[in-house]
């Protein structure tokens, strides 16, 4: 497992290289507002279906939330780019004994009411727009050791030109009851599910 490694000097270079390329690239980038309790971490669950993903999200906890940024990303990726591991990753392999490693040391970290975790519980990616999205099962397992010293976050993200050269990414957000206690993992892809279609409805309702 590669767990992430604290650099002052690479982090604040990687911090504003990801701010300067999203200006760049993006015309917006849009969210809705979101109440976060300063005594509890944020788990943050987001749909998976471009490269951007990551520092989407990174922009979003750096604007929104401001809480100390986590992300768990396959071990392969992280090994390729090194970068990642002094912007808060650490690695999956699910191939790998390493596996529950990952699920103790995510779990961990959200004891700490200073971190964010962003998971990716398809596992993968897939398109923008698929109309269901699965759930990988270390998801529930990470939810279950942290108990309730979190607060749940829902994300969906989707991107359109529409009328412009460069691109608007939407980050539609939707805060968890805590009282939400989902018995296996279909569940919570159900709860997830719900919202990710209410987010694709408003976002295929834009009108310019």
């Amino acid at each position: 497992m590669v767990y992430p490694q604290k650099n002052k000097l690479i982090h604040w270079f990687f911090h504003h290289y990801i701010l300067r390329i999203i200006g760049r690239n993006f015309h917006a980038v849009q969210f809705d507002r979101l109440s976060v309790p300063g005594d509890k971490a944020v788990l943050l669950l987001a749909n998976h279906f471009s490269w951007w993903d990551g520092f989407l999200m990174y922009y979003l906890n750096h604007k929104l939330i401001g809480k100390k940024f986590h992300i768990m990303i396959l071990e392969d990726t992280v090994r390729r780019v090194s970068f990642f591991k002094y912007m808060g990753a650490f690695s999956i392999n699910k191939n790998s004994r390493d596996i529950i490693q990952t699920i103790n040391y995510a779990a961990e970290l959200l004891h700490d009411p200073q971190n964010l975790v962003l998971i990716f519980p398809q596992g993968k990616l897939y398109s923008n727009f698929v109309d269901k999205v699965n759930f990988e099962k270390g998801v529930l397992r990470i939810m279950e050791q942290a108990q309730d010293k979190f607060r749940l976050v829902f994300s969906a993200t989707f991107i359109q030109y529409l009328k412009h050269k460069k691109p608007t990414a939407t980050v539609y957000l939707k805060g968890i009851d805590e009282s939400l206690a989902c018995k296996n993992i279909d569940e919570l892809a159900q709860a997830y599910q719900q919202h990710y279609d209410s987010a694709k409805q408003r976002e295929t309702e834009i009108i310019l």
